[in-house]
């Protein structure tokens, strides 16, 4: 697989992989043995770039991403997150917010053990605390980095003010944020902001949770722990008016022999060449089936029709409960 560069130095695989539905999200957590090895499938293909976070499960994603890649070390490159105080095992919530300094050393800490390394590859802040001057948490990650514990900073959701005021004290290295076509929002002011600053892009959701593979309909039932339940985008109404973008994948897939997701997956990285999308799997297939996604070329023909044809649709729902929305920083 291609590599691609976040920041000035991350070199990464072009397509990573988000490990958070592994342990948790979308349904009971998957057999452990099973998503072992389909990490290690995902680095056979090329991939080298890991997403994962502590309120994943929580705990549970980063003990096993890091079993699952402990043999790969000095070879792939691992992003986990502190930003939350998370419940007990097996909340659905995350619990509240916090980037106080000393509670992003002690996740640093944790994590390292968890993860089984020496250094955390890229460390994120999940979400922005409005309660700490994130000059206080890019100055934190600076002094971890300092000491060896962390070697890149990024942010999460952050508002182009926010990305400014942190990159001023340690130089940001990646923003992770979601990001596909039934969601552009970041088109109109942090792309540009990260283009002026030298900043990489990781987009989650680059598949719509799971709805642009077009596997999903009207008519889908989520396992009831499963957030999509509560997300207004995935109401059965906002469904059904959705699918008129997945129809559109379809066309373009079909003409290039391809699928609704490897053409999602595919128009993300012809917007920047330092954007990394991660989509995330449970299944050996559809790792295969995104990974594929960065073979495909897209024309700049293509590329138009399906701008055009994306101007006339109007995404119908929220992508985030109202509640959720609110933890979004600016």
């Amino acid at each position: 697989m291609q590599t691609r560069t976040l920041g000035n130095s991350l070199n990464v695989s072009a397509i990573g992989l988000g490990c958070m539905g592994m342990s948790f999200g979308y349904g009971p957590a998957a057999d452990k043995t099973d998503m072992i090895a389909l990490i290690r499938a995902a680095v056979e293909q090329g991939v080298t770039f890991f997403d994962t976070a502590e309120v994943y499960g929580p705990f549970i994603n980063e003990e096993l991403v890091g079993e699952a890649l402990e043999p790969f070390k000095g070879e792939v490159v691992i992003a986990t997150k502190f930003g939350f105080a998370p419940n007990a095992p097996g909340e659905a919530r995350w619990g509240s917010l916090n980037s106080r300094p000393e509670h992003i050393r002690k996740v640093a800490e944790a994590s390292l053990k968890r993860l089984r390394v020496a250094t955390i590859d890229l460390f994120y802040q999940h979400r922005v605390d409005p309660n700490v001057p994130i000059e206080d948490v890019a100055g934190t990650v600076r002094d971890l980095i300092q000491e060896g514990k962390v070697q890149h900073f990024g942010l999460s959701e952050a508002g182009p003010q926010t990305i400014r005021r942190a990159h001023a004290v340690q130089p940001v290295t990646a923003l992770q944020s979601e990001y596909s076509l039934w969601y552009r929002e970041p088109e109109v002011e942090i792309i540009p902001t990260l283009e002026e600053l030298g900043i990489g892009f990781v987009p989650f959701s680059p598949l719509g949770k799971g709805f642009l593979t077009g596997k999903i309909d009207d008519s889908t039932q989520f396992d009831p722990t499963d957030f999509r339940n509560v997300v207004p985008r995935f109401s059965a109404e906002a469904r059904r008016a959705n699918q008129t973008l997945v129809d559109l994948l379809s066309r373009v897939a079909q003409a290039k022999n391809a699928t609704p997701a490897q053409i999602a997956l595919a128009w993300l990285l012809t917007r920047k060449p330092w954007i990394v999308p991660i989509p995330g799997t449970t299944k050996l297939h559809r790792l295969t089936e995104n990974n594929g996604a960065a073979s495909i070329e897209l024309t700049t023909d293509d590329l138009r029709d399906i701008d055009n044809a994306a101007a006339q649709i109007t995404v119908q729902g929220a992508r985030y409960p109202e509640s959720s929305e609110r933890m979004t920083g600016r």
